[in-house]
């Protein structure tokens, strides 16, 4: 095996790789389980990268034969109905994990210099994992699937001059069928390895600036320890509870998330009494539906994504750690949690009077938050020096203020 590796090392620097970016990796001491959800991302996008190879063996993108192929699969496939239920969980928990991991990088405000990238390719990230999810839905040509697949490619109908191009562009032909089936399930295939590639940068770029941390003060090198063997056994615990609960969903509760009418096969003459899309897309439904102008709740429901990405220009504060210090932040952040689990409710509901005005309420209260974040950011921050910071706090402000954001003196 020493020979192995000699002839390997001369060729490609696997082991120096694997020393310094995965074993001796330098990471703060004081890293705690919510920093857990980066690797449990990267373990389900394996997953779902393994079952969805096996399901393409298996499944007809036919719009006469993908919902006998999808129940051939489940019923006649050595352990299909294992793989079909690995993929469907997946998905969803694929999704929680990177909300999660969002939730987190936001409460203790890793997205601010020098991270901009990294927050970025994150958002990138998700942007692609979106498209991956919304293809792969239409593919069990479920009444659900093909309606969802109907009403969200013909948003893009509402853009100026050339809607309907771009419509009959995304589906192949001026409905949905064979051809938009044919073409999603093509892009749900290969954008996944397009996944697989921004993870990639999302690394390097993460591995470049270091880890954040609690504190939110990039420690010094006596205070981080290697990534082996302390951190790789808090992933492995973490991945252990994530499985336990990943189980129960695959083995005891499979269709909890699964809609009944995509149960039945796609019939365009009979449109399904509501039409919601998966869980995850739930807020942003909500506000599409919130605003009375469709053009307007295209655009709202396409900021409320892209909106992340101004986060970095946003904080104006230059205290570190996010919330940790920081509480008019911290009120901010559960308001917005809680108003994103608001909105994912009434993007559930039948859109009565009632719901149509908590979304609305809900989704000025989405937007609000990141226009008043400049202003309080800073009002806090003078408040905050007002009544004194620690001492390392202050330090690390000053040599911010001197040298720019992550500088060293």
């Amino acid at each position: 095996m020493s020979k192995v590796k000699k002839w390997v090392d001369q060729r490609f620097p696997l082991s120096s790789f694997i020393k310094h970016d995965l074993v001796e990796y330098p990471t703060p001491r004081n890293l705690s389980y919510w920093w857990n959800f980066g690797f449990l991302a990267g373990f389900v996008l394996i997953l779902q990268l393994l079952t969805g190879i096996f399901l393409a063996m298996h499944y007809k993108p036919d719009a006469l034969l993908a919902f006998d192929s999808v129940d051939h699969i489940m019923r006649e496939v050595n352990y299909g109905w294992l793989i079909r239920y690995m993929h469907a969980v997946g998905a969803s928990a694929f999704f929680a994990v990177i909300y999660i991991h969002m939730a987190r990088t936001l409460y203790y405000g890793s997205y601010r210099a020098p991270r901009e990238l990294m927050w970025w390719s994150g958002q990138a990230l998700l942007l692609a994992l979106m498209a991956t999810a919304f293809m792969g839905y239409l593919l069990p040509w479920g009444q659900m699937s093909f309606w969802g697949a109907q009403v969200i490619t013909g948003l893009f109908g509402t853009a100026p001059f050339f809607g309907d191009e771009i419509v009959i562009w995304l589906r192949g032909d001026f409905a949905v069928g064979d051809a938009t089936l044919t073409r999603f399930f093509a892009l749900h295939y290969l954008l996944p390895f397009l996944i697989v590639s921004i993870v990639v940068i999302h690394l390097i770029a993460l591995h470049h600036v270091k880890s954040s941390n609690p504190s939110g003060i990039n420690l010094s090198a006596k205070n981080n320890i290697p990534f082996h063997p302390y951190f790789t056994a808090k992933d492995l615990f973490g991945l252990g509870i994530f499985l336990i609960i990943y189980s129960y969903f695959v083995f005891f509760n499979p269709e909890f998330l699964i809609l009944a009418e995509n149960n039945i096969p796609a019939n365009p003459l009979q449109t399904p009494s509501q039409i919601v899309p998966e869980w995850y897309f739930l807020p942003f439904y909500a506000i599409l539906r919130s605003v009375p102008d469709l053009l307007g709740g295209v655009l709202a429901m396409g900021l409320s994504v892209m909106i992340f990405a101004t986060l970095p220009f946003l904080d104006r504060s230059k205290i570190p750690g996010g919330a940790k210090y920081r509480p008019i932040y911290r009120v901010m952040f559960y308001i917005f949690v809680l108003d994103v689990i608001v909105l994912t409710y009434v993007g559930a509901q039948m859109p009565t009077e009632f719901w149509t005005l908590v979304g609305r309420i809900a989704t000025l209260i989405y937007f609000l938050t990141f226009a008043l974040l400049p202003f309080l950011s800073k009002y806090e921050e003078k408040k905050l020096r007002q009544k004194g910071l620690p001492e390392e706090i202050e330090e690390l402000i000053r040599c911010e203020e001197q040298y720019g954001r992550g500088g060293k003196k």
